[in-house]
């Protein structure tokens, strides 16, 4: 048995993008995938082996082999005689902000220029469930207020982004930042903890308990998810945050049916980085975007307020099918 030549082997290091977040653990940059002998993969999302063998320790060979076929195995049998090495940081709570400071803030308000811009395009009364849905909130100086509240509920931080009512848009013209944080904030004003760290999650993420049935779609920017559910409720839209921002966030999808639908300039990337993990990556924009919107690099957002405000036809599809 000792000299039989297997189909399938791991995969070679070649730089972090050839190690991917594991399925068991949700840990980014330590799962190796079997590849065959074209370095093709037998499935990314399931057969490899994790790196962290005494604290996750999954492995799962691929089909079609004799006396592996299919088979799980977890390399922590090995370190059963041992103490685990565990990091801290897994164990820890994550440090939250207070819920009566976040309870202050949500309140549907005209000073809100983004909650006054979603009235425009749907109307008050969406535009209010889209504030209570997602726990929208406002600055005194009118400012919104993305919370990020993850799957137990806890009030992570916030992000506050200044717009323009008129157009939805943020306001760049360098007479306010463009982006803010909540903790920083109350950092600043000495209400929280001098040991207080940021752990972020999904923008959204709260939603997952509410509708375990909904497929999930994910996009990057806060604005963007409140803009899709109101127009397309049949999801559960949830952000990253950013282009880049995927790491251990996505953990928390395992099991669950996901749709990316990318920024325009983002399809490569994000193609790259989510269909090994068995995520549907939409092409939409991909294959629809005009030059101009291009150099506009709109998102999916984007299209559907042009849909509503300037009653074009464009045709898309958001179907899972």
């Amino acid at each position: 048995m000792s000299g039989r030549k297997f189909k399938w082997h791991l995969a070679k290091y070649d730089g972090p993008k050839s190690r991917l977040t594991c399925p068991n653990c949700g840990r980014p940059h330590c799962f190796t995938p079997y590849v065959d002998e074209n370095n093709v993969p037998a499935d990314a999302t399931r057969y490899g082996r994790c790196d962290h063998e005494s604290s996750c320790g999954y492995c799962k060979y691929p089909p079609s082999e004799p006396f592996r076929e299919g088979r799980y195995f977890s390399a922590r049998r090995k370190f059963e005689k041992r103490p685990l090495r565990t990091n801290p940081a897994h164990k820890t709570k994550p440090c939250t902000i207070p819920e009566d400071i976040v309870a202050k803030s949500v309140v549907f308000t005209s000073k809100n220029a983004f909650l006054s811009f979603l009235s425009h395009v749907f109307g008050e009364q969406t535009a209010r469930s889209m504030m209570e849905l997602y726990r929208i909130g406002t600055t005194k100086k009118g400012y919104t207020v993305f919370y990020q509240i993850d799957a137990a509920g806890r009030i992570r931080t916030g992000k506050i982004i200044p717009y323009d009512p008129n157009t939805g848009h943020r306001i760049k013209d360098g007479s306010v930042p463009e982006a803010m944080w909540v903790h920083s904030h109350l950092k600043a004003l000495h209400q929280l903890p001098g040991d207080w760290e940021l752990t972020q999650c999904l923008f959204g993420e709260h939603l997952l308990a509410l509708y375990p049935d909904k497929t999930v779609a994910l996009v990057e920017s806060e604005k963007s998810a409140v803009i899709c559910a109101a127009a397309l409720p049949q999801f559960i839209w949830l952000a990253t945050g950013g282009k880049t921002q995927l790491g251990t966030k996505l953990g928390v999808l395992r099991g669950r049916k996901v749709i990316a639908y990318p920024d325009v300039d983002a399809y490569a990337l994000w193609n790259e980085q989510l269909s090994p993990l068995g995520i549907d990556v939409s092409d939409l924009l991909e294959k629809t975007a005009t030059e101009e919107e291009r150099k506009r690099k709109i998102d999916l957002a984007d299209r559907i307020i042009e849909e509503r405000l300037c009653g074009c036809q464009r045709n898309f599809d958001c179907r899972t099918e």
